[in-house]
């Protein structure tokens, strides 16, 4: 039987599933003491409905929920402004991660939380190393920058939606094809992670020079660009280094487990 690997982007099915469960019971945009255990219980269950649900829908062979590092990631040191001003986990949910992980390892999902890597550098080296041996993968994120991923091995599934983010949505979204998005993502900036990028340039006019250069390094060897675009693109420069760098994803964490410890039983 052929493989099929899931990776659930941890953080970000549970963070999205606990604040429609927060929603209702939040008053001035608090919530009440009294409520908090009420909340959490609901999004403990909510959780491993929703991994039941992903897990029929898709129907892996084996699958994996990936967190965030506990520490600042490599990013932080290479730009202290990485998600500066995103609003961070309520307290009293990160405590309760471990209730959920148990929800999720009853139904066969093992956790992994790394020591100092995000979950996006963890899920693209995994995806990347299951798609060279020619076997499938499936990461279940709404993270846009999944999306850079995509090839005939590696699919991306938005649970909430119930729908895979394919080569056609990046086209209609972005304009561009996957392996083009880094690239986009550089000239425009990121503003959820707060990784900025050049001034002035939006994704219309990012994704036009993509689509006529096919790349930032054919972009900035041009001969033929407005002066106004190409002096910006100079200065510029040192910024638009950094953004790339910040922006991709790691492909060769070392990773302390083998397939067979994430296999679902039949």
């Amino acid at each position: 039987m052929s493989t099929h690997l899931v990776l659930i982007d941890a953080l970000n099915l549970i963070r999205r599933i606990y604040a429609v469960q927060e929603r209702p019971f939040l008053l001035n945009n608090e919530l009440a003491e009294n409520t908090k255990k009420q909340v959490l219980f609901n999004t403990q269950q909510a959780c491993g409905q929703a991994l039941t649900k992903i897990l029929e829908h898709l129907q892996p062979t084996h699958a994996l929920a990936v967190f965030d590092s506990e520490k600042p990631c490599w990013r932080y040191q290479l730009y202290p402004d990485y998600k500066k001003g995103r609003k961070k986990m309520a307290e009293h949910l990160a405590t309760s991660l471990p209730a959920i992980q148990d929800e999720f390892m009853q139904r066969q999902v093992d956790s992994l939380i790394p020591e100092e890597d995000e979950a996006d550098d963890i899920i693209a080296t995994l995806a990347i190393k299951m798609a060279l041996k020619d076997q499938s993968v499936t990461i279940v994120s709404t993270d846009k920058g999944f999306l850079s991923l995509l090839n005939p091995r590696i699919r991306v599934y938005d649970h909430f939606n119930r729908r895979h983010l394919d080569s056609n949505f990046v086209q209609s979204k972005f304009n561009v094809k996957p392996q083009q998005l880094m690239d986009l993502w550089t000239l425009t900036g990121d503003n959820t992670n707060k990784i900025p990028g050049v001034t002035g340039v939006g994704q219309v006019t990012a994704a036009q020079l993509l689509n006529k250069y096919g790349s930032i390094k054919c972009i900035l060897e041009a001969t033929d660009l407005k002066a106004t675009l190409a002096n910006k693109l100079a200065e510029h420069n040192v910024q638009i280094t950094l953004s790339r760098e910040l922006l991709t994803l790691k492909k060769d964490i070392p990773l302390g487990f083998n397939l067979k410890d994430i296999r679902l039983a039949r």
